[in-house]
């Protein structure tokens, strides 16, 4: 079967489904799938791409350089600037490249019913949530409402239209949500993920609240009362506007181009030409927006306690079976700075508290995938508070796909490797797009060669390869990138070997693979599984049994 792995997109997460994208090709069990590369670009058309395209560190690092020294995205460039080496892929063609669409997008257009709608236009299966799924996992202000009908959970909250809030008194609707919500107060953009557009203020300072709805807006005022550096534009060193200027195109931290002045409706889709715009400005009130800015802002209370993320999959009869839950701890917020660019935060599974609490999560979380329409698999968050209360959030439909990703751990704890997990995912979501009544035939057909396959593979293993590994932490991690790379050619069955001396080694099982040093390898090894892990492993065996 081949399968069109899908990454990049129109939305602010395209460098984490750049990492994506990379995670599946690396991992696709090659004995049961061909690979074929489609790079989503900025404007949202389907370019085919080769291997050598995901070897840079970045997406922005792999396009065509721009002659102005500026570091941009492809809207940035020239609309035919991609032509030459990457030729466009029309959906009517997509038939006639791959049988199955593996989604590793993130955000709006990618990740909210809008690509998923097009392929089934089209008639091309997906992987991950369907329509219904999608279109509620992407809308924050939705979940909420939808979360607190599903399981009575209260938590409070507020919203605001960007019209209402530019007619707002400022200080007054500020101290009313202090009133209402308390310090500090969560701010969010409805429809980013990956913690894009989510800030924090902690104290009752009217700038830094300003500037946090202005960054979740995604606008930025160029006035003298302006809640951003630009409002200091006119007495800038032409080497600072350059430098905010470069700023402005990241996807995490800046508003991104293209941007609109407000005030006349002028587009600017390069930081050249915003240099230019705002100097021949200088002086008179503007105020940028992205093209793709948010119209309105949710705010949260500051819901203090024990953070988690857990996992959900499902078996043929549509059952949610909730994955060992993940803690984050050891950080103030788990932001995108905290997810992708530090390693302050820490992990554990599952979440450091009693049995009964953990099993808690799991039902909450399998209550709420299930009753908001969302299948296939999902990440859902949330926390747990210091009175017990399981409170959730942001249900996310096509989790990050980094091979340390919190899902992919979650399923090695139930003896999921990465290809195994990602034949799962392809598995699953070919038995859910039956169930829409589309092409039928054709799906089951192509379900059933890919279960006949499975089964063959179970009846005649894999010959067995065993990589040994010593005691240091370097050749720890050089055995787990040959596991994997083993476990993804699809030809072998690999086994790790922990050899500790002359007398006495281990294998190494699957939950074990995301230990990252040896000494946390030992501990594993040597300390009794927590009853959640082993429990969790016992109710989804009859799911894993088809491809371990």
């Amino acid at each position: 079967m081949k399968i069109g792995i899908f990454f990049g997109g129109p939305a602010r997460e395209r460098e984490v489904s750049f990492a994506g994208g990379r995670t599946a090709l690396a991992n696709l069990d090659k004995g049961l799938f061909e690979p074929v590369l489609v790079f989503v670009d900025g404007r949202g058309r389907f370019r085919l791409v080769k291997p050598e395209f995901l070897q840079s560190p970045s997406l922005r690092d792999t396009l065509p350089a721009d002659s102005s020294g500026f570091s941009v995205y492809d809207e940035s460039l020239s609309s035919d600037a991609l032509e030459a080496t990457l030729p466009e892929l029309r959906p009517e063609q997509f038939s006639s490249h791959f049988d199955l669409a593996f989604l590793a997008m993130h955000g709006p257009d990618c990740e909210d019913g809008a690509i998923q709608g097009l392929l089934e236009w089209y008639k091309m299966p997906y992987t991950g949530p369907g329509l219904v799924g999608s279109a509620v996992g992407i809308n924050k202000i939705l979940q909420n409402e939808l979360i607190a009908l599903a399981n009575g959970q209260q938590k409070k909250t507020a919203t605001i239209s960007r019209d209402a809030y530019e007619r707002a008194d400022k200080a007054q609707f500020f101290q009313s949500l202090t009133e209402h919500l308390g310090l500090p107060i969560v701010v969010k953009a409805p429809h980013q993920g990956s913690s894009i557009g989510v800030a924090i203020v902690r104290e009752a300072d009217l700038t830094q609240f300003c500037r946090a709805v202005e960054q979740c807006f995604f606008t930025m005022t160029v006035q003298p009362d302006g809640w951003s550096k630009l409002s200091a534009w006119g007495e800038l060193a032409a080497d600072e506007k350059r430098e905010l200027a470069q700023r402005m195109v990241s996807l995490d931290a800046g508003i991104s181009f293209p941007v609109v002045v407000e005030q006349t409706g002028q587009v600017i889709t390069h930081p050249a030409q915003l240099i230019e715009v705002l100097d021949e400005r200088q002086g008179q009130p503007t105020r940028l927006a992205s093209v793709n800015a948010e119209d309105e802002v949710l705010f949260e209370e500051f819901i203090r306690g024990q953070e988690f993320s857990c996992g959900v999959i499902q078996d043929d009869d549509q059952m949610a079976v909730a994955l060992p839950p993940t803690e984050i701890y050891n950080a103030e917020a788990f932001d995108f700075e905290t997810k992708y660019k530090t390693n302050v935060a820490k992990k554990r599974i599952p979440v450091g508290t009693s049995l009964e609490n953990n099993r808690k999560i799991q039902l909450a979380v399998a209550e709420v995938f299930t009753k908001l329409g969302i299948n296939v698999y999902s990440r859902i968050d949330g926390f747990l508070t210091p009175d017990n209360r399981v409170l959730l959030h942001d249900p996310n439909t096509i989790p990050g796909m980094s091979p340390t990703s919190l899902i992919f751990k979650q399923m090695a704890e139930i003896g999921l490797n990465l290809a195994n997990s990602l034949t799962y995912l392809i598995r699953q979501s070919l038995r859910e797009r039956i169930r829409t009544g589309k092409d039928t035939y054709r799906l089951k057909s192509q379900l059933a060669s890919l279960d006949a396959q499975l089964a063959d593979r179970k009846a005649n293993p894999l010959p067995e390869r065993v990589i040994s590994f010593g005691e240091s932490d370097e050749s720890f991690a050089n055995a787990k990138q040959q596991y994997h790379e083993l476990a993804a050619s699809g030809t072998v069955r690999p086994v790790l070997q922990y050899i500790k001396n002359k007398t006495e080694s281990h294998e190494v099982p699957v939950y074990c693979l995301f230990k990252e040093t040896i000494v946390e390898l030992e501990a594993a090894l040597n300390e009794p599984r927590h009853p959640l892990l082993i429990e969790t492993t016992e109710r989804t065996a009859h799911i894993t049994s088809r491809y371990i």
